[in-house]
């Protein structure tokens, strides 16, 4: 049956808890041509959260434009979602999530803040977002686990690693001797009890968005 809901969904979000918060088609991380497909296919909403960024071409600007033309709401949050939305929120596509209003403000400017790899199979996250070490070292410092220095040196050596390298162990080691033990220590366990996953909230808050105008009238889930 042709499903008029496509999810563009990878390890942003658990497969399994996206479709406990919406019933939809969920398809793979986006890559270039697939938004046209899902509009052909006769998607009346298509969210993009996931979306390939090296290891295929990109999601093009033109076909999101092309869906948006022929009356299908387009959603973007989270991830690759997140930045297409920022480009193109004044020509149709609604952005969704904090992630999203950070690049639409310049506050973020480059893709790497939530690239990240993958176990293609499972989606498991094999490296850290960026943009979720920035989240939880601010929430640190806030709950006054990490002071203002060494947060600012955990955040210096995620951002000077390659994506594929960026997880917390890394982070942590990397920082050496430069952070108090007691205060490494803390930390770690805030990691286990408390790390932000901003790209899974924004994931999260982008299916819940979908579903509001899944319930409009002549939208079929």
């Amino acid at each position: 049956m042709r499903h008029e809901i496509v999810v563009f969904l990878g390890p942003s979000l658990d497969p399994e808890a996206a479709g406990r918060l919406l019933n939809a088609d969920f398809r793979p991380p986006a890559k270039r041509g697939d938004i046209a497909r899902a509009a052909a296919d006769g998607a009346r909403i298509i969210t993009l959260i996931d979306g390939v960024f090296f290891q295929d071409c990109s999601v093009g600007h033109r076909e999101i434009l092309g869906a948006l033309t022929e009356g299908v709401r387009v959603i973007g949050a989270s991830s690759m979602g997140a930045l297409r939305a920022a480009e193109l929120d004044t020509l149709g596509m609604e952005g969704v999530g904090e992630i999203y209003r950070l690049y639409r403000d310049g506050i973020l400017t480059s893709d790497d803040e939530v690239a990240l790899v993958y176990d293609p199979e499972t989606f498991l996250a094999l490296s850290e977002p960026l943009i979720n070490i920035r989240c939880t070292l601010r929430a640190a410092e806030k709950a006054g686990v990490l002071g203002p220095e060494g947060a600012d040196l955990l955040e210096a050596i995620a951002v000077s690693l390659y994506f594929p390298d960026r997880t917390w162990e890394t982070v942590c080691s990397d920082a050496g001797g430069r952070i108090p033990p007691d205060e490494m220590r803390e930390f770690r366990d805030f990691l286990v009890t408390s790390a932000v996953d901003q790209k899974k909230n924004d994931a999260v808050r982008a299916l819940m968005r979908t579903k509001e105008l899944a319930e409009e009238p002549g939208i079929r889930e």
